[in-house]
């Protein structure tokens, strides 16, 4: 498939709820895109999250699988990574490169497939702005319903570049998935789903994260 031809894919489905259906495209493209920090990028999103050693971890719209297996070493094989995301070539290409420790489901985080607190920690990087708006605040409550009480929160999504031109640049690359301002993406959508913010800010190649937890009396 050409770059181009992803390229257009990915502006078309960006904002509406579609899915990216060619993962090694898509991870030619991410790696053009973060200019060979890419693994310094979600490390850095890793890192944010804050994960412990036998977390259970839930990755929502993992793609394919790339925070995951940054995830999966951290929680150590006590713990355990789960994958979801709605594309099956991209839960079929991140569960044929799985650690030990990760598996992969296909699912929307809207209609998470998952009991009441199964997970220590739940993430969702660079995929909120790929699902329907209207679905969003139901994926956040989804996610706050899955979490045991006390457990964490992490999305992280991208941020447009501070410089007009940059900003035109980079819209022409991604479509609606570089247009938005992520404050206003997220919104109040998170403390409305019931969850505490601890922190948020942005990281480098333009990212910004929010951390979260769902309170322990829940």
């Amino acid at each position: 498939m050409g770059l181009g031809k992803l390229l257009h894919d990915h502006a078309e489905h960006a904002d509406e709820g579609g899915t990216i259906d060619h993962p090694r495209a898509y991870e030619i493209l991410a790696s053009i895109g973060f200019a060979g920090g890419r693994r310094a990028a979600f490390t850095r999103v890793a890192a944010a999250a804050r994960p412990r050693a036998g977390d259970q971890v839930l990755d929502v719209g993992c793609g394919t699988g790339y925070l995951s297996r940054i995830l999966s070493p951290v929680v150590t094989p006590s713990g355990h990574v789960t994958g979801l995301d709605p594309s099956p070539s991209m839960i079929e290409y991140a569960t044929r490169r799985a650690p030990a420790n990760c598996t992969y489901v296909r699912g929307e985080g809207q209609t998470l497939p998952f009991p009441d607190g199964s997970f220590d920690l739940v993430v969702s990087s660079l995929a909120v702005h790929h699902m329907p708006a209207g679905a969003r605040p139901e994926a956040m409550r989804q996610m706050h319903r899955v979490l045991r009480p006390g457990g964490r929160l992490l999305i992280a999504e991208f941020r447009p570049p501070a410089g007009r031109l940059a900003r035109q640049l980079v819209g022409l690359l991604s479509g609606p998935a570089m247009r938005h301002e992520p404050r206003e993406l997220l919104g109040t959508m998170i403390p409305d789903a019931g969850f505490e913010v601890e922190a948020e800010g942005d990281l480098p190649y333009m990212l910004y994260y929010v951390r979260a937890r769902k309170p322990a009396a829940d």
